[in-house]
């Protein structure tokens, strides 16, 4: 990812005065409401009137407790499946393999994923996703770079075994760059499937390109009932980069993208709705009554957003570049609390971040990327405790 920091920089800088709501300081988050009015460009939208706050949650965030390395030793960790009994599926982006990690940190190899495209950048063997109805079908889904498109299968996983894949969904754009690929059931049971633009930002907001969208298929592939647009998986659209998803308590669905000179994002997702690349990044570029802000933004080296994960009243965000977890407080549907970092730069570069059914988060680092600085122990399952 392009990562213009010099001149944009102080742009940012700038820009940051005029955003209502800002905290102060480089670099730091920014949360906004609604745009009104119009500007260039170059400018920051001008801000509407803010809407009261609505009453906080009833359950005050939980806070971090001791981190602790879970697992070590693996190779670009990115997506997490965790399993009834308690263990996770863990896929490696370059080497196309699929691991097991239990409750104690063992690794297993229960098989390697065919048909991933090798040396594929950004690409690779992504997200994982276990199937909802996983104690009597076994199946298990995962986001793969293919020869020719990126495209999602699904294997059955059985006496710590691999089965066959089987094809769910084909034709998602691929490059070496922007290939998305995180995956979520959610709590409709539907499959939701985030993609990256591809290097085709001007394809982000065409229905007919499947890059840089959220799409919305039924466990089969097929497009899922009350989608916005007849006939079609695309459930929202106008993205760069998404690799995160994450639903709130009352179902609210939040996702997080790559912003590319400036600022990322995390935003609410709504049906049909479009979140503005390439017109609009974070909340620079021209306002326009059908684009929807973030919730919040980060200046691009903070941050570099790819998991995102609901747990003890808060969102928490996995940071690349920006080497750290974010949590979240959640003051009520769609509105958020100051960012706090957590696990600053002590682990190098964060991929995904997932709730572990004891309550305690599962959180891969990304350091042998090919951007981070790799130790001997990389790549790592780091565990955090959630308490109160």
């Amino acid at each position: 990812m392009n990562r213009m920091l010099g001149a944009i920089g102080l742009l940012v800088l700038t820009l940051s005065t005029l955003i209502s709501g800002c905290t102060s300081g480089t670099g730091q988050p920014r949360t906004t409401d609604s745009w009104s009015g119009a500007s260039s460009s170059a400018t920051s939208p001008s801000r509407s009137s803010v809407a009261p706050v609505p009453p906080p949650t009833s359950r005050a965030p939980a806070h971090p407790g001791q981190a602790a390395v879970l697992a070590s030793g693996l190779a670009v960790a990115w997506g997490i499946a965790f399993l009834p009994d308690g263990s996770a599926l863990v896929s490696e982006r370059d080497s196309h393999r699929i691991v097991r990690v239990d409750e104690h940190g063992r690794v297993s190899q229960p098989g390697t994923v065919p048909g991933v495209a090798p040396a594929a950048g950004e690409g690779g063997l992504l997200g994982l996703a276990a199937s909802p109805a996983f104690a009597t079908d076994h199946l298990v889904y995962a986001y793969l770079t293919a020869s020719s498109d990126n495209r999602v299968v699904r294997m059955s996983y059985r006496n710590g075994t691999l089965g066959a894949a089987q094809l769910v969904f084909a034709g998602i754009p691929k490059a070496a760059n922007h290939d998305g690929g995180r995956i979520a059931f959610g709590p409709d049971g539907m499959l939701y499937v985030t993609t990256g633009d591809a290097g085709r930002p001007e394809g982000a907001p065409d229905r007919s390109y499947l890059g840089g969208k959220v799409l919305r298929m039924t466990p089969d592939g097929r497009p899922a009932a009350g989608n916005p647009f007849a006939g079609s998986v695309i459930f929202t659209l106008g993205h760069r980069n998404p690799q995160g998803l994450a639903w709130g308590p009352d179902g609210t669905l939040y996702e997080a993208e790559f912003g590319q000179h400036a600022l990322d994002e995390i935003n609410v997702l709504r049906p049909g709705a479009d979140y503005g690349w390439p017109t609009v990044e974070g909340t620079i570029g021209p306002s326009r009554p059908n684009l929807r802000p973030p919730l919040l933004t980060f200046a691009t080296d903070e941050a570099s957003p790819s998991g995102l994960a609901f747990a003890g009243g808060a969102l928490w965000l996995a940071a690349l570049q920006g080497e750290r977890l974010y949590q979240i407080p959640l003051l009520a549907p769609g509105r958020l609390s100051t960012p706090t970092a957590v696990l600053d730069h002590q682990y190098g570069r964060l991929r995904t971040v997932t709730l572990a059914p004891d309550g305690a988060l599962w959180i891969t680092t990304s350091n042998r990327d090919g951007r981070g600085s790799p130790v001997a122990a990389d790549d790592r399952i780091i565990r955090l405790p959630l308490l109160g």
